[in-house]
């Protein structure tokens, strides 16, 4: 037990909080009591600033492009570093930012299109990952956690999309790594890659606008949205963070949100 002025919030560093399932999770969380919301993308959001705060929460909009992810982790080290540990009964990096490519074969990719989609769904999630852990490994006895959001993608491959796919499969495998680097430590942080499910967001409508000559399985995606299979940001947001909050978040290191 501490003797802080301030009652202890929980610390929650967020990727890509400026649209979609980010933004959803980012107002879900704000709302919430006692959490200190740091936001880490490309532009601020004018909608998340204005969103209703709990009691004690506060938030933060880091205006950093993840395609150059050194800088945003160099801030973060930094800042995690000069706070008072004391302050939070728990700190999570929540690892959402992703970027999806033009679908197309791996041979008509743009060479910059691929370089960005790996820096921003893999290189940044390790960056900004080792710096959280590295800078968070004394804070005991904060509760401390990694949450990757993953895709399906990652685990089933599809045509015209080597570079989204390679990132989140990456993700996962880098998730099992670090979660067995944890697991023996006194203080270890949980980690999970996690796969949301399908969701309806600006991605979705990048993959339906793909040319069908170059990318075999837009008609699918074309699909299930007439068929009303794809959930809301806010409901996948939502079953998200139910998923963060479960008492054995970290058992599986690699998981979909409708696991039982």
């Amino acid at each position: 037990m501490t003797h802080n002025a301030t009652p202890q919030q929980h610390l929650v560093i967020l990727t890509g909080a400026s649209r979609g399932m980010g933004r959803a999770m980012a107002e879900q969380l704000l709302a919430r009591p006692g959490h200190a919301l740091i936001c880490i993308s490309r532009n601020s959001s004018a909608e998340l600033a204005a969103s209703p705060a709990g009691a004690g929460s506060t938030l933060s909009q880091w205006e950093h492009d993840l395609g150059d992810a050194s800088s945003a982790a160099a801030r973060l080290s930094g800042w995690l570093q000069a706070v008072d540990p004391g302050r939070y009964a728990s700190a999570t990096l929540i690892n959402n930012a992703g970027v999806i490519a033009r679908p197309a074969p791996l041979s008509d990719a743009d060479a910059a299109d691929l370089a960005r989609a790996l820096r921003v769904g893999l290189e940044a999630p390790m960056l900004l990952a080792s710096a959280f852990l590295k800078a968070t490994q004394g804070w005991q006895p904060t509760r401390r956690k990694v949450l990757n959001i993953s895709s399906g993608l990652g685990r089933n491959a599809m045509a015209s999309q080597a570079p989204y796919c390679a990132a989140k499969a990456g993700m996962d495998h880098f998730s099992r790594a670090l979660a067995l680097e944890e697991a023996p430590l006194a203080h270890g942080a949980r980690v999970v890659s996690l796969a949301p499910g399908v969701i309806d967001t600006d991605m979705q409508i990048e993959l339906r606008g793909g040319d069908p000559a170059k990318f075999p399985d837009r008609e699918r995606f074309t699909r299930m949205q007439s068929e009303g299979m794809l959930a809301t940001p806010a409901a996948a947001a939502a079953r998200v963070l139910a998923y963060l909050d479960r008492a054995d978040f970290g058992s599986q290191p690699v998981a979909d949100v409708r696991d039982a």
